[in-house]
């Protein structure tokens, strides 16, 4: 799909952050825009931001309620009159150790990150099937390549998605729906101050690496490049890139490296 204009672009985690800057750059690029994300109010103000709010159309949603997402997808539908491109970026971090970490917080982190998303997918699929056409974007993490101390739940979250949408793609190719992982390493966000920590609280802090990491606007361009060339997986960071690739040629000097990153 080399041109956006007109087409219609769903973005869930819409209200900050990459969904955020995502939903600028769709802007910019004539489509019409439905974003989610369960604040109302920072979708408001995502809207605010774009070139024509008048293409903007909002639906709040929380990806943890399951048994909502089919109404929300119906709705989703009937807003431009059906959906060409699906971005699926809502999720939530994590900071804590596991032997401190209650199951409950894992299972939070997967229901958002793995079973929303999933779900939501498998909502929108059959119309993309039937129309065969479409396009399916899942913002994972470089964690979701290899794992990261104070992240266990975080990195089999984004593991596993790597699993279904690998999978996916193979089983839907014949209709012509083109699936792409997008693995971003830190970026400036508020991803860390919202983190959840062992006790399943917002951590409220800000990590130096995310501080330090990308500008969202700048990884909205590169996702969207991505996209426009239907890859399978794009990897987008900084030096953190390298750390997929030596954990693929070199596993020993990455497991060494790896337990020696500073917990913050």
């Amino acid at each position: 799909m080399n041109s956006y204009q007109n087409k219609t672009v769903w973005i869930t985690g819409a209200s900050s952050g990459i969904g955020r800057a995502l939903a600028i750059e769709f802007s910019k690029l004539g489509a019409n825009l439905i974003l989610s994300a369960r604040n109302n109010e920072k979708l408001i103000e995502t809207r605010s931001l774009c070139e024509d709010i008048k293409l903007v159309k909002l639906l709040p949603l929380d990806l943890g309620e399951f048994n909502l997402l089919k109404e929300k997808t119906i709705e989703a539908l009937s807003l431009f009159e059906g959906l060409d491109v699906l971005i699926n970026n809502g999720g939530i971090s994590q900071r804590g150790l596991a032997v401190e970490t209650p199951l409950s917080v894992d299972k939070r982190i997967f229901d958002i990150n793995y079973f929303g998303t999933v779900a939501l997918t498998k909502e929108v699929l059959p119309y993309f099937i039937k129309k065969k056409s479409g396009q399916i974007a899942v913002t994972s993490s470089v964690v979701g390549k290899f794992g990261s101390p104070v992240r266990t739940a975080y990195a089999a979250s984004k593991h596993a998605l790597h699993g279904f949408y690998d999978s996916l793609r193979a089983e839907i190719h014949d209709y012509n729906i083109g699936v792409t992982i997008i693995c971003p390493g830190p970026i400036n966000t508020s991803i860390s101050e919202n983190a959840l920590t062992a006790s399943g609280d917002k951590q409220n802090k800000k990590d130096p690496a995310i501080a330090d990491g990308i500008a969202p606007e700048v990884l909205a361009k590169k996702y969207i490049k991505a996209l426009r060339k239907n890859k399978r997986e794009a990897w987008i960071g900084k030096k953190e890139v390298f750390a997929i690739y030596v954990k693929r040629f070199f596993p020993g000097l990455f497991a060494r490296i790896i337990r020696n990153v500073k917990v913050t």
